[in-house]
């Protein structure tokens, strides 16, 4: 498959946020998981860790990675997971917004004319799901045309018990992660290119797109996945800190874009060896933690969920998730 024809658009990126504060990434445990691109995690209550792989597969890894079983094949890629009150619910790149129980895979929202690339959700207690199309324009495999052209076709869509779907919010730079607040009254989605978070009301009288706020702008990295922890924070994965020439480029003509897409990928932009995750006070925007390192054996962290102390990590990347203990 040939790479797609982009069509740049000028936008000129603010400043970054500050640069990683001087807490370091604490000690990761690596666990292997018989397959590569464990983009997301999702934790059960017994303390099995859930992810799903670029082949199709989910699987299900013992806490201490002693033991994996494959839980689904959707025939596609799944990426974002999310429990839902009927299943498994899984946002497919290749098929849609999917609802695994036991073995069977529903189609939610196919893919199609409604949604080209289902990313991250959250799931509201009555199964209503907000969830991300992150670009119009391309498929996983060419996410970084997304970035380069930045568009900003992504959107947050709302799918209701009875099915309906709603667009909730549009002009978003590669939409991605997606959690809702504590309370369940907004849902913070990551403007994952634009590096922002957005907060969009969801109950009450403003629930509407006009109401939506910038909730964290001027983001030093690109947010990827959002989750909500036991320990009531916003946990963010950075896949990668800002790169400052595809920064400058953004603002230049297209054509520097377009002959940028050009060069063989080694030459491109890239997303940097690092891991870096961010906890936010949810109502604030505050960070309380900021843990960023490089360790020689994981990188490019996309999903984070933390329980009880312990922060998971998945990596589009990798073949394996990985944990560590926040400090006290």
């Amino acid at each position: 498959m040939g790479r797609p024809k982009i069509e740049p658009v000028v936008w000129r990126a603010p400043a970054p946020g500050p640069k990683p504060s001087p807490t370091a990434l604490p000690p990761l445990t690596v666990h292997p998981v018989n397959g590569f691109g464990a983009e997301d995690v999702l934790l059960d209550s017994d303390g099995t860790v859930l992810t799903g792989l670029s082949d199709g597969r989910i699987v299900r890894l013992a806490a201490d990675g002693s033991r994996i079983e494959v839980v689904a094949a959707t025939g596609g890629r799944p990426l974002g997971l999310e429990h839902h009150p009927d299943g498994l619910l899984v946002c497919d790149a290749h098929r849609g917004l999917l609802l695994v129980t036991g073995s069977d895979v529903a189609v939610l929202v196919p893919r199609g004319p409604d949604l080209n690339l289902c990313n991250n959700a959250a799931v509201a207690e009555d199964g209503t799901v907000y969830f991300t199309d992150s670009t119009s324009r391309f498929d996983l495999e060419h996410y970084r045309a997304d970035l380069i052209e930045h568009s900003s076709t992504g959107r947050l869509l709302r799918r209701t018990p009875d099915g309906a779907l709603d667009v909730l919010l549009t002009g978003l730079s590669f939409a991605n992660g997606v959690a809702l607040t504590p309370d369940r009254s907004a849902v913070i989605v990551s403007d994952m290119a634009a590096y922002r978070l957005h907060k969009v009301p969801v109950t009450g009288p403003t629930a509407a797109a006009s109401d939506t706020t910038v909730f964290v702008d001027d983001l030093p990295g690109f947010a990827d996945n959002l989750s909500l922890g036991t320990d009531g924070l916003l946990w963010l994965a950075f896949a990668s800190p800002r790169d400052p020439v595809l920064d400058a480029l953004l603002g230049k003509p297209p054509v520097f874009r377009q002959l940028l897409w050009r060069l063989p990928q080694k030459l491109q932009p890239a997303p940097q060896r690092t891991v870096w995750v961010r906890a936010l006070d949810p109502a604030t925007g505050a960070t309380v933690h900021d843990f960023h390192g490089s360790p020689p054996d994981f990188h490019m962290a996309t999903g984070v969920r933390e329980s009880g102390g312990t922060v998971w990590l998945g990596s589009l990347q990798e073949p394996a998730v990985a944990a560590f203990t926040v400090p006290k």
